[in-house]
């Protein structure tokens, strides 16, 4: 017997360590899952909550193949060892994953199934090119991308066939591995559809009505209300959660792609483009394991960040008195997915005018998105905070002109601030630089900004250029 260990990868397609088990001939694959509690108690509730729903959505394909995921919660290194005697097994697959406590888990897993006489084989499946074939620094992301793009990218893996399965049956239930083991598949918000029917439906609707316009409308946030996966993708929750292959995903732009023509074949590799920001995010974390807690730049001076929980609850509440900001993060609250404009500008906003240090808003970011990927947000907050990868020494997003340049209209803000719903959209955008009477008698009820714009701006660029040593 074979033993495939799922990790972050609940599907049966594109799945390279599942697939390179299969191949072995002879010796029928047993699937596992195994509940590892640590692990599971650094994720957010609702980004949880999604992931074991495609656990169960997984569970029900390996049965449609007349086999069946083993369930099992624990330290998977007792676990793993334990299954693989009762199933004599010989080797052990699984899939690479460059999140510290991952790594450490794999580390630990290899080394209790050596000791006990069984091999392990690991396979790159979170993203198209193996980070270890590429250099450790870049200067910036074009450098990056062209040795990226270099490396020739793999085919989808195929779903193995029922025979290469093991004949196991499993009664434990996802939501359930043990009586001792709190275990929540239900959350604050409604998520979207689980499983990868799911997460393909929703690609082949992108396909179908967005990906031939995705560079002109990608940050338009009034096409993102009203048509929000024609816009953009909205891949990125499957993604986080590994329902769908970025193999795939890749593939499936790729021939999009090659069958455009014109300005519809430049739209299309935009959003491939875009992909390889995601592949960067992972090379970062592979050579930066502590990605999450220290700056990835270094300054010759302490970057003199704000302790303000005050003003730090108002940026989660979305009561800042900045429409675009508010709206945001009040989506993100709403639907635990935030448009990467707004995003852009939440993100910038905290770390900028409010100089509130940006692992404080991963952290709240990691407790809200369901989208959660533990490099993707880390390398971003990064990159906007100006502690990152970006090749401009203090980018600012300027909340004002953001909004007059992507919801000119309002639209995105009076979907998700619903006091400004009456106001003009002209006097929206100019908000935060109007009178306080006049923010009062348009909308008594919205917040007035809780710092000068030109304020906030002028002393983000102070400070950083300080710690910077530039002043």
């Amino acid at each position: 017997m074979q033993l495939f260990w799922h990790r972050r990868d609940p599907r049966t397609r594109d799945n390279a360590g599942l697939a390179a088990a299969a191949e072995r001939k002879g010796e029928a694959v047993v699937p596992v899952f195994v509940y590892d509690t640590d692990l599971f108690g650094a994720t957010g509730a609702r980004k949880r909550a999604f992931f074991l729903r495609h656990v169960k959505r997984l569970k029900a394909r390996y049965r449609e193949l007349d086999s069946d995921l083993i369930v099992r919660a624990g330290d998977p290194e007792d676990v793993l060892v334990e299954l693989a005697d009762e199933y004599d097994v010989e080797t052990v697959f699984h899939n690479e994953y460059y999140r510290p406590a991952r790594r450490n888990r794999q580390r630990a897993v290899e080394e209790a199934l050596a000791n006990a006489g069984v091999a392990t084989e690991a396979r790159t499946d979170a993203v198209l090119v193996d980070p270890g074939r590429l250099e450790e620094r870049y200067a910036n992301h074009s450098r990056f991308h062209s040795d990226w793009e270099a490396v020739p990218t793999p085919e989808p893996y195929p779903e193995p066939d029922a025979d290469a399965l093991a004949d196991v049956r499993d009664g434990t239930a996802v939501a359930e591995p043990n009586a001792d083991t709190d275990v929540d598949l239900g959350s604050d918000i409604d998520l979207p559809e689980a499983g990868y029917r799911a997460a393909r439906k929703r690609f082949d609707d992108f396909l179908a009505h967005g990906i031939r316009s995705y560079a002109d409308t990608r940050d338009d946030l009034a096409r993102a209300v009203e048509a929000p996966t024609h816009a953009v993708s909205r891949m990125s929750p499957y993604l986080a959660v590994g329902a769908i292959g970025i193999r795939e995903v890749w593939a499936a732009a790729t021939d999009a792609f090659e069958a455009a023509t014109g300005d519809e074949r430049r739209n299309a590799d935009k959003y491939r483009y875009e992909l390889s920001w995601r592949e960067q995010m992972y090379h970062l974390l592979y050579y930066n394991p502590d990605l999450a807690v220290a700056n990835y730049k270094s300054f010759p001076n302490r970057i003199a960040w704000r302790d303000n929980d005050e003003d730090f609850e108002a940026w989660t509440r979305g009561e800042t008195g900045y429409p675009l900001v508010d709206a945001g993060m009040r989506q993100l609250n709403a639907e635990g997915y935030v448009h990467n404009r707004p995003r852009q500008v939440v993100a910038s906003f905290l770390a900028k005018h409010l100089l509130i240090d940006w692992r404080r808003g991963a952290r709240y970011f990691a407790k809200r998105l369901i989208d959660h990927d533990h490099a993707s947000n880390h390398g971003a907050w990064q990159w906007t905070a100006s502690t990152g990868t970006d090749s401009v020494d203090v980018r600012i997003f300027d909340p004002v002109a953001q909004t007059a340049k992507y919801d000119a209209n309002a639209t995105f803000v009076k979907a998700y601030v619903p006091e400004l719903r009456d106001v003009p959209a002209e006097r929206i955008v100019d908000w935060p630089t109007l009178s306080r009477g006049e923010r009062e008698d348009l909308a008594p009820d919205y917040h007035h900004p809780i710092v000068d714009r030109n304020e906030g701006y002028e002393r983000a660029q102070r400070v950083f250029e300080e710690a910077l040593g530039k002043r």
